[in-house]
């Protein structure tokens, strides 16, 4: 009988020394794991994110310009003005966009995102993120100003590389296999449209999604896959954090053993890639797991609070950074 390698090993040699990534049959392997496993996997993730990213963190903070009465049905998202959810629409003013730049610069964060709930802008959306841009830069705010405002026509695309926007984000959210028990009102594919011309403009593209939304283990592998097919400059790993009023308020938090193997397991598939914490790590992880992920293969975060649900104090944060010897950078100018 022929015994097969241990995974670790296998990733060791592929990922750690040759800078190799895992394919999706691997990445399966890595998530099927024993739970006693989880600390090598780990400290092996870890590895392979100081040897290709090294050791600096990048922060963000994120502001929605527009929120909620979105026309989308994202099940898991309580913008969506067809949820009976507790989220009202609202649009900050210009002075608060520039007041919410000029507090995420002052946490130490190198980048700012300008969200807004919406399927794709109009004119009128595309308007108010000029200004807002303009005011910002206005305010002697250096900041990197990336944007997420839907799915993009390539003219759109054009408007906001004029506008100077360095990174756009557009979640693939899930595994193509998956995407339609998630969001019915558009496709996979549409999405990735959008990406494509992102990529093809020059802007850095950022793409992530959401674990924890029904997905099987197999489906996990395959979206990791996707992504590194993708080759994105910045994968925000969220967890469903179920949201009253949504599809999905019923769903089960993922378990912090899972949502740690998953963690890894993207680091591995994705050796170069901005790996970042996004929405849900508070309430699937928790500080102790935190910190586990941050030695573990993510190199970036989001400080402060989310676009719908509240996040970690930034001291808290920028703290256990401290503590951990992770300097802040932007990782845009160190990769």
């Amino acid at each position: 009988m022929t015994i097969s390698p241990d995974i670790l090993d296998v990733a060791r040699t592929q990922v750690l020394d040759d800078g190799v990534p895992l394919h999706e049959g691997q990445v399966l392997q890595v998530l099927r794991l024993p739970d006693d496993r989880v600390p090598d996997l780990l400290a092996l993730a870890h590895e392979v994110r100081l040897r290709w990213c090294g050791d600096a963190v990048e922060v963000e903070g994120i502001v929605s310009m527009k929120t909620g009465g979105c026309p989308e049905d994202c099940h898991f998202c309580s913008q969506s003005g067809l949820f009976d959810s507790p989220v009202r629409a609202a649009r900050l003013d210009i002075d608060e966009m520039v007041q919410a730049a000029r507090e995420t610069r002052a946490t130490g964060a190198t980048e700012f995102c300008i969200v807004a709930a919406v399927r794709g802008p109009d004119a009128r959306l595309i308007e108010q993120v000029r200004l807002g841009i303009e005011a910002i830069r206005a305010d002697d705010n250096d900041i990197n100003i990336a944007c997420s405002l839907g799915i993009l026509t390539a003219e759109q695309v054009d408007e906001l590389v004029g506008l100077g926007v360095h990174r756009y984000n557009h979640n693939l959210e899930t595994a193509r296999s998956h995407f339609a028990h998630v969001v019915t009102t558009h496709t996979w594919d549409e999405r990735f449209e959008t990406l494509e011309r992102v990529r093809d403009s020059g802007m850095e593209v950022c793409c992530g999604g959401i674990l924890g939304m029904g997905e099987t283990i197999e489906q996990r592998a395959e979206f990791a896959a996707q992504l590194a097919a993708l080759a994105p400059h910045e994968v925000p790993l969220n967890f469903l954090d179920p949201r009253p009023g949504t599809p999905f308020a019923d769903l089960p938090t993922l378990a912090a053993t899972e949502a740690l193997k998953a963690i890894a397991a993207f680091r591995l598939a994705l050796p170069r890639t901005i790996l970042r914490y996004a929405g849900g790590r508070e309430i699937t992880l928790g500080d102790l797991g935190t910190r586990d992920g941050l030695l573990g293969g993510i190199n970036a975060m989001i400080v402060g609070n989310y676009l719908t649900t509240l996040g970690q104090s930034p001291s808290d944060d920028l703290a256990l950074l401290d503590e951990l010897r992770m300097p802040i950078a932007s990782l845009t100018k160190a990769l």
